[in-house]
């Protein structure tokens, strides 16, 4: 169960698929290298049949595959957290972390503590307005589910509020922020949600100064070994780069 992210570009390999079966390779892909690498705990036996049965597919996958290590639109292969094959495709796995979240909410609180006003960027001032369309509503009403396979969306059954300038914020507008806006043509993409162009140097900006702005490497690797999302929410903003540079929107759901 994860929140999809797609770089949307007209390569070669989208003439030949829809985008329906790239998203099912990169379930596939992701889910071949959890097992083939190691999770932190043992698979069950549903997933090891499942990668067995899908064999061929992956094979062919791989193969076809290839042409995304010359695509404009291909992330960095560093950023591909738990394998992605489709280059331009990435996913924040759910539940999200209660360590991550909270990396958030400290990062967001710091800036708002030690970065002047006019250097912050556009994002956070439209989280900050009262008239945001970011209510935490979406995220909240997430919270609160757990699947019939006992899988949660979020680790932490409640937000985390912020402080002083942000004292009206919880980590619940956050997430509803980086949900991005409801896409006008999921019906053709298969993604519900997007961030358009025009957002793109807006998130880009927010997520740079939360996932990188004045961290160290040896910070950088720390927070890497303890959260799975924050290398995720990495290849997000390196998707969010290199669509910019494309022209295009990144695709969600």
């Amino acid at each position: 169960m994860s929140l999809e992210f797609a770089i949307e570009y007209p390569c070669a390999l989208r003439a030949r698929y829809d985008e329906e079966h790239l998203r099912a390779w990169g379930r596939l892909g992701s889910l071949h290298t959890r097992l083939t690498t190691g999770e932190h705990v043992a698979p069950s036996e549903e997933k090891v049949r499942f990668v067995e049965r899908a064999a061929d597919e992956i094979e062919r996958m791989k193969a076809e595959t290839v042409i995304c290590a010359r695509c404009p639109a291909r992330l960095p292969t560093e950023a591909a957290g738990e394998g992605e094959p489709v280059g331009c495709l990435g996913r924040v796995t759910y539940p999200v972390e209660g360590q991550f979240e909270k990396f958030l909410a400290d990062r967001v609180q710091l800036a708002l503590d030690t970065v002047d006003e006019q250097d912050w960027p556009r994002l956070l001032k439209v989280l900050l307005d009262n008239d945001s369309p970011f209510d935490g509503e979406g995220t909240k009403s997430l919270r609160a589910v757990t699947t019939s396979n006992g899988l949660r969306f979020f680790e932490l059954r409640l937000p985390i509020k912020l402080a002083r300038q942000g004292s009206h914020l919880t980590t619940d507008h956050l997430f509803d922020a980086l949900a991005g806006f409801t896409s006008e043509d999921a019906a053709r993409t298969t993604y519900t949600r997007e961030l358009p162009l025009s957002a793109a140097a807006d998130y880009y900006d927010f997520l740079d100064l939360v996932l990188r702005l004045d961290l160290s490497e040896a910070e950088r690797q720390r927070v890497r070994a303890r959260s799975r999302n924050y290398q995720q929410f990495l290849r997000l903003l390196a998707a969010l780069e290199v669509a910019e540079s494309l022209r295009t929107r990144v695709l969600m759901d």
